[in-house]
């Protein structure tokens, strides 16, 4: 009979580890959480120092009464749980809802599910360690009390069933903000000037690109171009300058959990949830053809870089073995000192460097496949030496210009041997750089002149964005891919190729949380409250210090906004559509997906229609109106009444004033007024009554 019960928290490790430990060792499930927080109410009473109130999550009834019979049976009881806050919490729940306090328990953790690692853990086994559980739970009820506080306010505001949230508010606000940049960004014309040159001897043309003369010039119009043309008629080209140099490139650091979810999104198409998904299946164990259940990769939810030493030096054999002994990083690993439970996070590694992709293969499915072979190839090159460039510059002298070309190429192409991403450069210009010297007889063949507009700030991808929560310091490793989830499925933000866009429900939603939660969505705000959970788990700040000083402010503004928020109810609106059912005028509600035609005689007559607003502007092509309409996700978009027989199209909100310039038509941008015709490029100020629309 086992002597010993292991509580893991996913039934997925449960075989894996029972293999590694033997037949005194019963290993069960909690499947996650097993108490939370009620979902019928606050939960928390601030009346009595913010207690929380946990019950036994729905469901979770039969799971305990099997751990409990096995906890009878067991003379110690070993808690498993995820290496993280989270997991801290979960085995400190697990010991209140199984009554442990009578019982010999150790509180175990392992970064990778491996023999070793966990026959290590048992070794070291602790208590729990209860900064880290009161930090969870810090964060916990401060999200409770936003949710619970703040989402009754949008459904009687806005609509039944919004809700708002501590981080996914702040990541609503940013994605909003770019939003606006992206459509007060009035573009800004500049050429470039390319030199075809021919160098005696070669059949290729050498492009040198205009640099100016002593510093670099820009080119702001069609008239400074023709003005320099004019300057370098008749000129006689010749090699001014070459300097030959070496450039490293950096081995890449192993992945995080945010590197981890960038690259897979830009090198893999991969979704935040996607990633994090087929991750946790890597870490938690795929079954080998002839190894059984192995865990192929450590713990994905990390902000750490930092590798065992064990790691480090058998990957560093490894490269020694099969590249040679100069592709092995002249880095030494950074030695630590001084111990600490969080420190048992590593960068996100394969467990066995030994399992090859390749070998991997047939044992996983192909996106399994790719990740795996994508943080494979991550760890190998961040053990590895830095590629090296020769680079050549060389100025060109065109009689008081200068053009310049450049070119590099790999000397050394070190951890790029195994690794290398999109924006690894290729040099077009190499071959002919070789024999290029002072002497070389330079003839041009010919200019390339073009127009060029400034472009606006790109759209936030999913990866983006968890790049920009990264370096704000807005939550955390765990927190980045159920944020994006969430306010993409509350159709906030919609994902359209890729590019998150907010939606009209999202843009009603974030006003509402700017004018009555300023400090809410205040992205220092939010990050200084990262930074005091953290100080809660290093054990220098008490969990309920951080909560007290937080309730007040949000009971304040919440308040307030009960009071002052009355006038932004959205009423349903009385239009002149009739109902072709019953007759009556249709109003304007609000659903999920943003405004849309209902009949008021609902439940009797249930007609809706899609809601189609006339912003009072004739069409540019045809003179219809035009209507402020929807993306099939939700993104806003201004086109004709008459569509599909005219075409109108924008994304910003066109003028009825014509461009002075050219009579084209023209776009609202912010405060300002563009022509919808780049090259046209007249820019004018906004009519001050239309600026309040």
């Amino acid at each position: 009979m086992a002597k010993y019960l292991v509580i893991v928290e996913s039934p997925a490790k449960v075989k894996t580890i029972k293999k590694f430990l033997g037949s005194n060792y019963q290993v069960a499930a909690s499947n996650g959480h097993v108490r939370d927080l009620p979902k019928s109410q606050l939960g928390i009473d601030p009346e009595n120092d913010f207690e929380p109130k946990y019950i036994t999550i729905r469901g979770k009834g039969d799971i305990l009464a099997n751990l409990r019979k096995e906890v009878k049976k067991a003379d110690k009881v070993y808690l498993a749980t995820d290496p993280d806050r989270e997991g801290e919490a979960i085995s400190w729940h697990l010991t209140k809802s199984l009554k442990l306090e009578d019982k010999k328990v150790y509180r175990i953790s392992f970064n990778e599910i491996t023999k070793s690692a966990v026959k290590a853990s048992i070794k070291e086994a602790r208590d729990i360690d209860m900064d880290l559980v009161d930090a969870q739970q810090a964060r916990r009820i401060l999200d409770r009390l936003v949710g619970y506080m703040i989402s009754p306010l949008l459904w009687v505001k806005v609509k039944r069933g919004l809700s708002a949230g501590r981080v996914q508010s702040v990541a609503l606000r940013i994605i909003a903000d770019r939003e606006d940049e992206i459509n007060a960004f009035i573009p800004e014309e500049y050429w470039s000037l390319d030199a075809d040159i021919k160098v005696k001897g070669e059949k290729k043309l050498l492009k040198a690109k205009f640099y100016g003369k002593d510093k670099k010039m820009e080119i702001h119009s069609r008239e400074e171009m023709d003005g320099i043309l004019k300057d370098l008629e008749g000129a006689q080209y010749a090699v001014k300058d070459i300097k030959v140099g070496e450039r490293i490139k950096k081995a890449p650091v192993p992945f995080t959990t945010s590197t981890l979810q960038q690259e897979a999104s830009k090198a893999l198409n991969f979704s935040t949830q996607k990633t994090m998904r087929l991750a946790q299946q890597l870490y938690e164990g795929i079954d080998i053809k002839g190894n059984g259940t192995v865990g192929l990769i450590t713990y994905l939810r990390t902000d750490s870089t930092r590798i065992s030493e064990e790691a480090d030096q058998l990957s560093r054999e490894y490269i020694r073995e099969n590249y040679g002994e100069e592709y092995v990083s002249k880095v030494e690993q950074p030695k630590k000192d001084g111990k600490k439970i969080q420190d048992a996070h590593e960068a996100i590694r394969p467990t066995d460097i030994s399992r090859l992709p390749l070998s991997m293969k047939e044992s996983l499915s192909r996106d399994q496949y790719r990740l795996y072979q994508l943080i494979w190839k991550r760890f190998v090159a961040s053990r590895m030496d830095h590629a090296r460039y020769e680079t050549t510059s060389v100025k060109i002298s065109a009689n008081d210009y200068i053009f310049t070309v450049s070119a590099s190429k790999i000397v050394f192409d070190g951890f790029m041997s195994v690794y290398t991403q999109e924006d690894d450069e290729k040099s077009e210009n190499n071959v002919l750089m070789k024999g290029l010297t002072k002497d070389s007889v330079l003839t041009l063949d010919g200019y390339d002149e073009k127009q060029h507009f400034t472009q606006p700030p790109a759209h936030y991808t999913e990866a983006s964005l968890v790049k920009t929560l990264e370096e704000l310091g807005i939550g955390r490793p765990s927190t980045y891919a159920p944020t994006i989830t969430t306010i993409i499925n509350r159709r906030y933000v919609a994902k359209e190729n890729k590019n998150l866009y907010i939606t009209e429900l999202g843009e009603v939603v974030n006003n509402i949380m700017k004018q009555a939660f300023p400090s809410i969505i205040d992205v220092h705000f939010t990050a200084n409250l990262e930074s005091l959970l953290d100080k809660v788990e290093e054990g220098v700040v008490h969990w309920k210090t951080v909560v007290r000083n937080f309730y007040p402010d949000l009971e304040e503004a919440v308040e307030a906004a009960q009071k002052d928020l009355e006038k932004v109810k959205i009423e349903d609106e009385v239009t002149d559509v009739i109902c072709e059912e019953c007759g009556r005028n249709m109003v304007i509600k609000y659903g999920p997906h943003g405004r849309f035609l209902a009949c008021p005689g609902f439940p009797e007559c249930r007609n809706t229609k899609p809601y189609l607003e006339k912003i009072g502007v004739p069409c540019p092509l045809c003179g219809k109106e035009v209507v402020l309409k929807k993306t099939k996700k939700g993104r806003k978009y201004y086109g004709c009444e008459d569509n599909p027989t005219c075409e109108f199209m924008s994304w910003q909100r066109p003028s009825t004033k014509k461009c002075p310039t050219c009579g084209g038509y023209m776009l609202e941008k912010g405060n300002k007024l563009v022509c919808a015709d780049e090259t046209c490029g007249y820019v004018g100020e906004k009519p001050k009554e239309v600026v309040n629309e």
